[in-house]
């Protein structure tokens, strides 16, 4: 419920940021201020597509009945160390951007999917998306992910590397949110129907 309000105040605030001067066409919204009360889908790949995150695997489970060893109807990441990381890393990035819920993830062999929740209902100042220096939005919190899983490698002596740049949606409507949610539930079971191709990146 608390995120479908989220939504409904996200619609309201679009319609009074753009006035209809924008149409809603691609990924990144022009005059979008990315530190706004909104839901943000972001798709953040490691360099070369490399698999550094770990196997995808099919789950099994023996049965203590008969001992056979039956298959589970969902895959899901057999992670390295640094995989944990990831993992682990992203669940505390509301420890140091208090501003920010989490909704679904998944980390993949080679990149990650969430959906953050910037909550600030009461922000008043619009700040329209830049390059350049930024804070207290989807840009600082990303980049922030990033580096702390690229200091944890270098400190470890691990070989890894991001992608420099990252792929972010803003969340339009519940139906999206809903359909980007069951993507990245089905991401690893799709990884091992298809492989690592770009059909395990949602399009809308």
């Amino acid at each position: 419920m608390r995120l479908y309000i989220g939504i409904t105040i996200f619609n309201v605030l679009m319609e009074d940021a753009f006035k209809n001067k924008y149409k809603i066409s691609s990924a990144r919204l022009p005059g979008w201020d990315y530190g706004s009360h909104a839901l943000y889908y972001v798709t953040i790949c490691t360099k070369d597509r490399l698999k550094y995150f770990g196997e995808i695997i099919q789950n099994t489970n023996i049965n203590p009945e008969t001992q056979n060893v039956e298959t589970q109807n969902f895959a899901s990441l057999q992670p390295t160390l640094i995989g944990e990381v990831a993992h682990n890393n992203w669940l505390d990035i509301p420890n140091h951007f208090p501003f920010v819920e989490l909704d679904d993830f998944v980390v993949m062999p080679n990149h990650v999917h969430g959906i953050i929740f910037i909550n600030k209902p009461n922000k008043t100042d619009w700040q329209i998306n830049k390059f350049g220096s930024q804070s207290q939005n989807l840009g600082s919190i990303v980049r922030g992910y990033k580096a702390s899983v690229k200091t944890y490698a270098t400190i470890n002596n691990f070989e890894f590397a991001w992608q420099s740049r990252y792929h972010d949606r803003v969340i339009r409507n519940q139906q999206e949110y809903l359909n980007i949610r069951e993507y990245i539930f089905n991401n690893p079971e799709q990884w091992l129907l298809n492989g690592d191709v770009d059909d395990n990146f949602f399009k809308s």
